[in-house]
């Protein structure tokens, strides 16, 4: 097991004024303490200005190893989660999402409307993960077998990814 310390940042309208109890941020820790991450966490509306000023302080920080944001990556008017990541992110690794809707997909046809994207800044690993509790745990794991590794990479490790042959 790696040191990894991660945020997860619950962008809801409704969570960020009080009037919803956030299930997916708790959820989202829950999962992430179970396999010994430290975690913080913060909610913000549906604005995508605030989402990516959070997502930029975590990431510039460079104690982050990775963001988990948990919703706004639906169709609705005012899910803008994807745009304020791409906002902020230095490259993209679209195989995340991929693998999350590929899952997904064993479950609900609407796993295809998720516009959730993944990627990094800096040295920190961003991820779009679905606003319901359940998806967005069962997108995490789903994915969770390449996190690590991910991280081990983005902190500087030198090994090679495959093990070479004798």
């Amino acid at each position: 097991m790696i040191s990894m310390r991660a945020a997860i940042l619950t962008v809801s309208d409704k969570g960020s004024t009080g009037h919803r109890t956030d299930l997916s941020g708790p959820a989202l820790a829950a999962f992430l303490t179970a396999r010994a991450v430290e975690v913080s966490t913060a909610i913000v509306p549906d604005e995508q200005p605030q989402i990516a000023a959070a997502l930029r302080h975590w990431a510039d920080s460079a104690s982050i190893d990775l963001i988990l944001t948990t919703g706004g990556t639906g169709l609705s008017p005012r899910d803008v989660t994807p745009e304020a990541t791409q906002q902020v992110l230095h490259r993209l690794i679209p195989g995340f999402a991929e693998a999350m809707r590929a899952a997904s997909l064993a479950k609900t046809p609407n796993a295809m409307l998720s516009r959730a994207v993944a990627g990094v800044r800096h040295r920190t690993l961003i991820i779009n993960l679905p606003g319901s509790p359940a998806g967005a745990v069962e997108n995490l794991a789903a994915i969770w077998p390449a996190i690590p590794h991910a991280i081990l990479k983005l902190q500087g490790d030198p090994t090679d990814c495959i093990p070479s042959k004798p």
